[in-house]
């Protein structure tokens, strides 16, 4: 059984839990308020619930600590991101405790985000790792939090535009140094990540076969994956193999910088210079991912294979990656017209059938 009792002109209350006590201030000089508390922790006692007064202790900042840690100990890949969004709710939440982050609370974090010209994007993926430090708190054991407040979550423009149709592509190529034209044309066919061109080593082609392969934890998405090379990709590692034969020490990539003493990293000066220069406007490197996985579609490769080809692994992202153009549109307005054409002729009979028939029924 618990008690109320006195510290000067405040009440406070005693219970137990499993043997062990607590002593908890309500704050307020009145008895009724106190006896209300007392019965409200009994109450949760009863129903195997920890004391409330547990979860008041607990801070936003120890919740982020665990997230980052559970990144940590799951060795995911996007810790980098996951920091960046701790760091923007710190601005908010930071030595705040979890009871009294409620969703008002969070709805004025989304507001001073969107004064500071955040994308609703990046909005979301700090609501993603709010909620998901609320969660891994909630499933503690003990548990550090015994409610996920409600997290609203903004709309965003997934639709992804950028895409290089085949002129625009070869055009690009052409004006690109020597050492990148190999590298892009890669990206072209196959839609893999930067990185993960990048990083591609020897070991993982198998020249006889003209294999190349990534080892499941080598990927974003932690899948394997095994991309056979065309005679055009075969040539530029016929190529690339060549200029490793060249350089001035064996390295283990594929793809060397433009001085052959190591992988290819930064070559955003080169890449925009020949965008400019091909007249071709602003692109990213990522539009030939995107490319790749529409070009896959268009050509009639099954939707499962090219996502196995890219790297995609859920639909909804290989969807927004399979976009249409104003050719794509005038296209299918044009198929669209010539299959209505088709039919007059049927639609034309039919009428005239009918008409027959119904002057024949008027006739007797």
């Amino acid at each position: 059984m618990g008690s109320i009792y006195k510290r000067g002109n405040t009440y406070w209350i005693k219970y137990y839990k499993n043997g062990k006590s607590y002593r908890e201030s309500t704050g307020s000089d009145k008895k009724m308020v106190a006896q209300k508390k007392l019965a409200r922790r009994e109450g949760e006692i009863a129903e195997g619930k920890m004391p409330g007064v547990q979860f008041e202790k607990v801070t936003f900042d120890q919740l982020a600590e665990d997230f980052l840690r559970d990144y940590k100990i799951n060795q995911k890949k996007s810790l980098i991101r996951a920091q960046r969004s701790v760091n923007h709710l710190k601005e908010s939440f930071e030595g705040n405790r979890v009871v009294d982050i409620t969703t008002p609370r969070i709805n004025n974090h989304i507001l001073k985000r969107i004064e500071e010209g955040a994308k609703n994007a990046t909005i979301n993926r700090e609501l993603s790792a709010l909620k998901r430090m609320l969660n891994l708190g909630a499933n503690q054991t003990p548990p550090l939090v015994n409610r996920v407040p409600h997290i609203p979550m903004l709309k965003e423009q997934n639709i992804r535009k950028g895409f290089f149709e085949h002129d625009q592509f070869l055009a690009l190529r052409d004006h690109l140094p020597e050492y990148l034209r190999g590298f892009v044309t890669f990206a072209y066919k196959t839609g893999w990540r930067i990185s993960e061109i990048s990083e591609l080593t020897w070991q993982q082609m198998d020249r006889e076969q003209g294999i190349v392969r990534i080892e499941a934890g080598e990927t974003k998405n932690d899948e394997a994956r095994t991309v056979y090379m065309d005679e055009e990709l075969n040539e530029i590692f016929k190529e690339q193999w060549e200029v490793r034969k060249k350089a001035k020490k064996l390295l283990p990539y594929i793809f060397l910088n433009k001085h052959g003493v190591g992988k290819i990293k930064d070559f955003r000066r080169a890449w925009k210079n020949a965008c400019k220069k091909s007249g071709i406007g602003e692109k990213l490197f990522h539009d030939l991912r995107r490319t790749a996985v529409r070009n896959m579609v268009r050509s009639g490769i099954p939707e499962r294979v090219a996502m196995m080809i890219s790297g995609h692994k859920t639909r909804s992202v290989f969807d927004r990656y399979n976009i249409v153009n104003d050719a794509d549109l005038k296209l299918a307005s044009e198929k669209y017209q010539k299959y209505l054409d088709s039919r007059v002729g049927t639609i034309s009979g039919t009428i005239v059938n009918f008409d027959k028939k119904r002057k024949v029924n008027q006739n007797g």
